[in-house]
Protein backbone atom coordinates (compact mmCIF):
# COMPACT_ATOMS: atom_id res chain seq x y z
CA UNK A 1 0.00 0.00 0.00
CA UNK A 2 1.25 3.47 -0.84
CA UNK A 3 1.56 5.69 2.22
CA UNK A 4 1.57 9.47 1.88
CA UNK A 5 3.84 11.19 4.37
CA UNK A 6 3.35 14.87 5.19
CA UNK A 7 6.64 16.73 5.59
CA UNK A 8 6.36 20.26 6.99
CA UNK A 9 8.03 23.03 5.01
CA UNK A 10 7.92 26.66 6.10
CA UNK A 11 6.49 29.17 3.65
CA UNK A 12 6.66 32.98 3.70
CA UNK A 13 3.32 34.76 3.90
CA UNK A 14 2.46 37.47 1.33
CA UNK A 15 0.13 39.21 3.81
CA UNK A 16 1.14 42.04 6.17
CA UNK A 17 1.11 41.70 9.93
CA UNK A 18 -2.35 43.24 10.32
CA UNK A 19 -4.01 40.75 7.96
CA UNK A 20 -6.47 38.03 8.97
CA UNK A 21 -9.06 35.57 7.60
CA UNK A 22 -6.89 33.72 5.05
CA UNK A 23 -8.33 31.51 2.32
CA UNK A 24 -6.53 29.21 -0.16
CA UNK A 25 -7.52 27.89 -3.58
CA UNK A 26 -5.47 25.78 -6.00
CA UNK A 27 -5.91 26.83 -9.63
CA UNK A 28 -4.43 25.10 -12.67
CA UNK A 29 -1.06 26.86 -12.44
CA UNK A 30 -0.82 28.48 -9.01
CA UNK A 31 -2.16 28.75 -5.49
CA UNK A 32 -4.36 31.75 -4.66
CA UNK A 33 -4.51 33.21 -1.17
CA UNK A 34 -6.90 35.96 -0.14
CA UNK A 35 -7.05 37.83 3.16
CA UNK A 36 -8.56 40.82 4.87
CA UNK A 37 -6.68 43.94 5.87
CA UNK A 38 -8.39 46.90 7.58
CA UNK A 39 -10.84 48.15 4.95
CA UNK A 40 -9.58 45.96 2.08
CA UNK A 41 -9.72 42.45 0.65
CA UNK A 42 -6.46 41.45 -1.10
CA UNK A 43 -4.89 38.40 -2.70
CA UNK A 44 -1.64 37.00 -4.11
CA UNK A 45 -0.56 33.96 -6.16
CA UNK A 46 2.10 31.40 -5.32
CA UNK A 47 3.74 30.55 -8.62
CA UNK A 48 7.21 29.30 -9.55
CA UNK A 49 8.23 29.08 -5.91
CA UNK A 50 7.27 32.58 -4.78
CA UNK A 51 4.30 34.82 -4.04
CA UNK A 52 3.38 37.52 -6.52
CA UNK A 53 2.80 41.09 -5.46
CA UNK A 54 -0.47 41.46 -3.57
CA UNK A 55 -3.43 43.05 -5.38
CA UNK A 56 -6.56 44.67 -4.01
CA UNK A 57 -9.93 43.10 -4.83
CA UNK A 58 -12.10 45.63 -3.02
CA UNK A 59 -11.57 48.47 -0.54
CA UNK A 60 -14.58 49.56 1.51
CA UNK A 61 -15.15 50.78 5.04
CA UNK A 62 -18.22 48.53 5.29
CA UNK A 63 -16.22 45.29 5.03
CA UNK A 64 -17.07 42.96 7.89
CA UNK A 65 -14.15 41.15 9.48
CA UNK A 66 -15.38 38.01 11.24
CA UNK A 67 -12.95 35.45 12.65
CA UNK A 68 -15.43 32.68 11.77
CA UNK A 69 -16.75 33.84 8.37
CA UNK A 70 -13.95 34.50 5.89
CA UNK A 71 -13.90 35.84 2.32
CA UNK A 72 -12.69 33.63 -0.52
CA UNK A 73 -11.23 33.67 -4.01
CA UNK A 74 -11.53 30.93 -6.67
CA UNK A 75 -10.72 30.59 -10.37
CA UNK A 76 -12.92 28.87 -12.93
CA UNK A 77 -11.81 26.72 -15.88
CA UNK A 78 -11.66 29.81 -18.12
CA UNK A 79 -9.27 31.68 -15.84
CA UNK A 80 -11.92 34.05 -14.48
CA UNK A 81 -11.45 34.97 -10.82
CA UNK A 82 -14.38 35.15 -8.39
CA UNK A 83 -14.08 36.70 -4.93
CA UNK A 84 -16.68 37.06 -2.20
CA UNK A 85 -16.78 39.02 1.05
CA UNK A 86 -19.16 40.34 3.71
CA UNK A 87 -20.37 43.91 4.12
CA UNK A 88 -22.24 45.37 7.06
CA UNK A 89 -25.73 46.60 6.35
CA UNK A 90 -27.72 49.26 8.16
CA UNK A 91 -29.27 46.95 10.75
CA UNK A 92 -26.12 46.89 12.93
CA UNK A 93 -24.80 43.99 14.99
CA UNK A 94 -23.94 40.97 12.86
CA UNK A 95 -26.34 41.93 10.06
CA UNK A 96 -24.44 41.71 6.79
CA UNK A 97 -24.71 40.86 3.10
CA UNK A 98 -22.65 38.69 0.77
CA UNK A 99 -21.00 40.61 -2.07
CA UNK A 100 -18.81 39.35 -4.88
CA UNK A 101 -16.84 40.51 -7.90
CA UNK A 102 -15.18 38.90 -10.93
CA UNK A 103 -11.95 39.54 -12.82
CA UNK A 104 -11.06 38.44 -16.35
CA UNK A 105 -7.45 39.68 -16.31
CA UNK A 106 -5.94 37.73 -13.46
CA UNK A 107 -6.99 40.17 -10.77
CA UNK A 108 -5.56 43.38 -12.22
CA UNK A 109 -9.05 44.86 -12.47
CA UNK A 110 -12.35 43.79 -10.90
CA UNK A 111 -15.92 44.35 -12.02
CA UNK A 112 -18.29 46.50 -10.01
CA UNK A 113 -19.31 44.47 -6.93
CA UNK A 114 -22.64 42.61 -7.04
CA UNK A 115 -24.93 41.70 -4.15
CA UNK A 116 -25.55 37.95 -3.87
CA UNK A 117 -28.52 37.92 -1.48
CA UNK A 118 -31.15 40.17 -3.03
CA UNK A 119 -33.93 39.70 -0.48
CA UNK A 120 -33.52 43.20 0.98
CA UNK A 121 -33.84 41.90 4.55
CA UNK A 122 -31.44 43.56 7.00
CA UNK A 123 -30.24 40.40 8.71
CA UNK A 124 -27.26 38.05 8.66
CA UNK A 125 -26.13 36.45 5.41
CA UNK A 126 -22.82 34.68 5.02
CA UNK A 127 -20.72 31.52 5.39
CA UNK A 128 -20.56 31.23 1.60
CA UNK A 129 -18.74 28.46 -0.28
CA UNK A 130 -17.72 28.99 -3.92
CA UNK A 131 -16.79 26.11 -6.26
CA UNK A 132 -16.03 26.29 -10.00
CA UNK A 133 -18.61 24.78 -12.34
CA UNK A 134 -17.50 22.31 -15.04
CA UNK A 135 -18.20 24.69 -17.95
CA UNK A 136 -17.18 27.97 -16.34
CA UNK A 137 -18.66 30.18 -13.67
CA UNK A 138 -19.09 29.14 -10.06
CA UNK A 139 -21.67 27.63 -7.75
CA UNK A 140 -22.21 29.28 -4.40
CA UNK A 141 -23.94 28.02 -1.25
CA UNK A 142 -24.56 30.27 1.74
CA UNK A 143 -26.50 30.73 4.96
CA UNK A 144 -29.32 33.24 4.66
CA UNK A 145 -31.26 34.95 7.45
CA UNK A 146 -34.10 36.47 5.47
CA UNK A 147 -36.58 34.51 7.59
CA UNK A 148 -36.62 33.96 11.37
CA UNK A 149 -34.82 30.63 10.79
CA UNK A 150 -31.40 30.56 9.14
CA UNK A 151 -31.63 28.74 5.80
CA UNK A 152 -29.28 27.25 3.22
CA UNK A 153 -29.45 28.69 -0.29
CA UNK A 154 -27.68 28.04 -3.59
CA UNK A 155 -27.06 29.97 -6.81
CA UNK A 156 -24.70 30.18 -9.78
CA UNK A 157 -22.61 33.15 -10.90
CA UNK A 158 -21.16 33.71 -14.38
CA UNK A 159 -18.17 35.79 -15.48
CA UNK A 160 -20.34 38.88 -15.93
CA UNK A 161 -21.51 38.67 -12.34
CA UNK A 162 -25.01 37.42 -13.18
CA UNK A 163 -26.69 35.50 -10.35
CA UNK A 164 -28.96 32.67 -11.54
CA UNK A 165 -30.60 29.41 -10.46
CA UNK A 166 -31.16 30.63 -6.91
CA UNK A 167 -32.74 27.92 -4.76
CA UNK A 168 -33.61 27.31 -1.14
CA UNK A 169 -32.12 23.96 -0.09
CA UNK A 170 -32.90 23.73 3.63
CA UNK A 171 -35.26 25.98 5.58
CA UNK A 172 -33.59 25.50 9.00
CA UNK A 173 -29.86 25.21 9.59
CA UNK A 174 -27.34 26.00 12.29
CA UNK A 175 -26.93 29.77 12.41
CA UNK A 176 -23.19 30.38 12.07
CA UNK A 177 -21.34 27.23 11.06
CA UNK A 178 -19.38 27.38 7.82
CA UNK A 179 -20.65 25.51 4.78
CA UNK A 180 -18.59 23.23 2.52
CA UNK A 181 -19.09 22.39 -1.15
CA UNK A 182 -17.36 20.32 -3.81
CA UNK A 183 -18.14 19.19 -7.35
CA UNK A 184 -18.61 15.61 -8.60
CA UNK A 185 -19.49 14.38 -12.11
CA UNK A 186 -23.13 14.34 -10.98
CA UNK A 187 -23.11 17.90 -9.65
CA UNK A 188 -22.56 19.89 -6.48
CA UNK A 189 -22.28 18.23 -3.06
CA UNK A 190 -22.91 20.59 -0.14
CA UNK A 191 -22.19 19.87 3.52
CA UNK A 192 -23.38 21.99 6.44
CA UNK A 193 -24.48 21.74 10.04
CA UNK A 194 -28.19 21.06 10.13
CA UNK A 195 -30.55 21.93 13.00
CA UNK A 196 -33.49 19.76 14.01
CA UNK A 197 -36.53 20.87 15.98
CA UNK A 198 -34.96 19.18 19.00
CA UNK A 199 -31.67 21.13 18.58
CA UNK A 200 -29.65 18.19 17.27
CA UNK A 201 -26.99 19.78 15.06
CA UNK A 202 -25.41 17.02 13.02
CA UNK A 203 -23.72 17.35 9.64
CA UNK A 204 -25.98 17.02 6.61
CA UNK A 205 -25.34 16.68 2.89
CA UNK A 206 -27.41 17.84 -0.10
CA UNK A 207 -26.55 16.81 -3.67
CA UNK A 208 -27.40 18.06 -7.11
CA UNK A 209 -28.41 15.15 -9.38
CA UNK A 210 -29.92 14.73 -12.83
CA UNK A 211 -33.33 14.72 -11.12
CA UNK A 212 -32.68 17.90 -9.15
CA UNK A 213 -31.68 18.52 -5.55
CA UNK A 214 -31.86 15.72 -3.02
CA UNK A 215 -33.40 16.12 0.42
CA UNK A 216 -30.93 16.75 3.27
CA UNK A 217 -29.35 13.58 4.60
CA UNK A 218 -27.22 13.24 7.73
CA UNK A 219 -23.65 12.14 6.99
CA UNK A 220 -23.51 10.36 10.37
CA UNK A 221 -25.95 10.45 13.30
CA UNK A 222 -23.66 11.97 15.93
CA UNK A 223 -26.69 13.12 17.92
CA UNK A 224 -24.98 16.33 19.07
CA UNK A 225 -27.67 18.31 20.89
CA UNK A 226 -26.65 21.89 21.64
CA UNK A 227 -28.87 24.94 22.20
CA UNK A 228 -26.63 27.37 20.37
CA UNK A 229 -24.38 27.49 17.33
CA UNK A 230 -20.94 25.94 17.92
CA UNK A 231 -19.35 27.95 15.06
CA UNK A 232 -17.77 24.76 13.71
CA UNK A 233 -18.88 23.72 10.25
CA UNK A 234 -17.79 20.83 7.97
CA UNK A 235 -15.66 20.77 4.84
CA UNK A 236 -15.72 18.40 1.87
CA UNK A 237 -13.64 17.46 -1.17
CA UNK A 238 -14.06 15.11 -4.14
CA UNK A 239 -12.14 13.39 -6.91
CA UNK A 240 -14.64 11.95 -9.34
CA UNK A 241 -17.34 10.21 -7.30
CA UNK A 242 -15.03 9.67 -4.32
CA UNK A 243 -16.07 12.20 -1.68
CA UNK A 244 -14.58 12.84 1.75
CA UNK A 245 -16.19 14.99 4.44
CA UNK A 246 -14.56 16.18 7.67
CA UNK A 247 -16.26 17.73 10.67
CA UNK A 248 -16.16 18.33 14.43
CA UNK A 249 -18.55 16.33 16.60
CA UNK A 250 -18.83 18.28 19.84
CA UNK A 251 -20.98 15.62 21.43
CA UNK A 252 -18.12 13.14 21.24
CA UNK A 253 -15.40 15.81 21.14
CA UNK A 254 -13.81 14.39 18.02
CA UNK A 255 -12.63 15.45 14.57
CA UNK A 256 -14.06 12.92 12.13
CA UNK A 257 -13.80 12.07 8.45
CA UNK A 258 -16.07 9.86 6.35
CA UNK A 259 -15.62 8.63 2.77
CA UNK A 260 -18.25 8.11 0.09
CA UNK A 261 -17.89 5.95 -3.02
CA UNK A 262 -21.08 7.15 -4.71
CA UNK A 263 -20.79 10.90 -5.02
CA UNK A 264 -21.98 11.64 -1.49
CA UNK A 265 -25.18 9.59 -1.63
CA UNK A 266 -23.95 7.41 1.25
CA UNK A 267 -20.97 7.58 3.59
CA UNK A 268 -18.96 4.93 5.41
CA UNK A 269 -18.76 5.11 9.22
CA UNK A 270 -16.61 8.04 10.37
CA UNK A 271 -12.93 7.74 11.29
CA UNK A 272 -11.74 9.66 14.36
CA UNK A 273 -8.56 11.66 13.70
CA UNK A 274 -7.76 13.79 16.74
CA UNK A 275 -5.58 13.12 19.75
CA UNK A 276 -8.13 14.17 22.37
CA UNK A 277 -10.32 17.22 23.06
CA UNK A 278 -9.88 19.11 19.78
CA UNK A 279 -11.37 22.53 19.08
CA UNK A 280 -12.33 21.55 15.54
CA UNK A 281 -12.37 24.10 12.66
CA UNK A 282 -11.55 21.50 10.06
CA UNK A 283 -10.49 21.55 6.45
CA UNK A 284 -9.91 18.64 4.06
CA UNK A 285 -8.41 17.85 0.66
CA UNK A 286 -8.11 14.55 -1.19
CA UNK A 287 -4.53 13.69 -2.11
CA UNK A 288 -5.87 10.90 -4.33
CA UNK A 289 -8.97 8.70 -4.44
CA UNK A 290 -7.79 6.70 -1.45
CA UNK A 291 -6.23 9.34 0.79
CA UNK A 292 -7.27 12.57 2.46
CA UNK A 293 -5.36 15.26 4.35
CA UNK A 294 -7.26 16.89 7.21
CA UNK A 295 -6.34 19.91 9.33
CA UNK A 296 -7.92 21.13 12.57
CA UNK A 297 -7.20 22.99 15.82
CA UNK A 298 -6.24 21.02 18.92
CA UNK A 299 -4.44 22.11 22.11
CA UNK A 300 -3.96 25.62 20.64
CA UNK A 301 -2.13 24.21 17.62
CA UNK A 302 -2.83 23.59 13.95
CA UNK A 303 -2.75 19.81 13.46
CA UNK A 304 -2.65 17.80 10.22
CA UNK A 305 -3.08 14.13 9.49
CA UNK A 306 -3.15 11.80 6.50
CA UNK A 307 -6.04 9.32 6.58
CA UNK A 308 -6.74 6.49 4.14
CA UNK A 309 -10.12 5.35 2.93
CA UNK A 310 -9.62 1.93 4.56
CA UNK A 311 -9.33 3.59 7.99
CA UNK A 312 -5.53 3.52 8.29
CA UNK A 313 -3.91 6.76 9.41
CA UNK A 314 -0.42 8.21 9.40
CA UNK A 315 0.86 9.90 12.58
CA UNK A 316 -0.56 13.38 13.04
CA UNK A 317 1.79 16.36 12.93
CA UNK A 318 1.77 19.76 14.59
CA UNK A 319 1.94 22.44 11.92
CA UNK A 320 2.22 25.43 14.27
CA UNK A 321 0.85 27.07 17.37
CA UNK A 322 -2.46 28.81 16.76
CA UNK A 323 -4.50 31.50 18.54
CA UNK A 324 -7.81 30.78 20.21
CA UNK A 325 -9.77 32.01 17.20
CA UNK A 326 -9.32 31.37 13.52
CA UNK A 327 -9.69 28.69 10.85
CA UNK A 328 -6.75 27.03 9.09
CA UNK A 329 -7.37 26.71 5.34
CA UNK A 330 -5.71 24.23 2.99
CA UNK A 331 -5.42 23.58 -0.75
CA UNK A 332 -3.70 20.76 -2.67
CA UNK A 333 -1.45 21.85 -5.50
CA UNK A 334 0.47 19.09 -7.25
CA UNK A 335 2.18 16.97 -4.60
CA UNK A 336 1.95 19.67 -1.91
CA UNK A 337 -0.76 20.74 0.48
CA UNK A 338 -0.61 24.46 1.28
CA UNK A 339 -1.77 25.60 4.73
CA UNK A 340 -2.62 29.13 5.91
CA UNK A 341 -3.86 30.22 9.32
CA UNK A 342 -4.16 33.38 11.46
CA UNK A 343 -1.16 33.45 13.77
CA UNK A 344 -0.14 35.68 16.64
CA UNK A 345 1.68 38.05 14.25
CA UNK A 346 -0.58 37.87 11.22
CA UNK A 347 -1.24 35.18 8.64
CA UNK A 348 1.18 32.26 8.64
CA UNK A 349 1.69 29.70 5.88
CA UNK A 350 3.31 26.31 5.33
CA UNK A 351 3.51 23.45 2.84
CA UNK A 352 2.96 19.77 3.50
CA UNK A 353 4.94 17.82 0.92
CA UNK A 354 3.21 14.54 0.11
CA UNK A 355 5.63 11.69 -0.51
CA UNK A 356 4.85 8.03 -1.22
CA UNK A 357 6.61 4.93 0.05
CA UNK A 358 5.86 1.22 0.18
Amino acid sequence: MTILLAILLTLPSPAPGNAAQPFLFASRDSVLMSWLEPGALRFARFRNGAWTEARTIVAREELLASWADFPSIVEDRNGVLYAHWLQKNSAGGYACDVWFSTSRDGGKTWREPVLLNRDGVKSEHGFASLVPLPDGGVAVAWLDGRTPEMMLRYATIDARGTVANETQLDARTCECCSTGMTMTPGGAVITYRDRSAGEVRDIAVIRRTSKGWTAPRVVHADGWMIKGCPVNGPQVDAIGNRVAAAWFNGGGEHVQVAFSDDGGATFAPPIVLDGGKPTGRVDIVLADRETAVVTWIEANAVRARVVHRNGAMEPGIKVADAPAKGFPRIARYGSDVFVAWPGASGIQAARLALRSSR
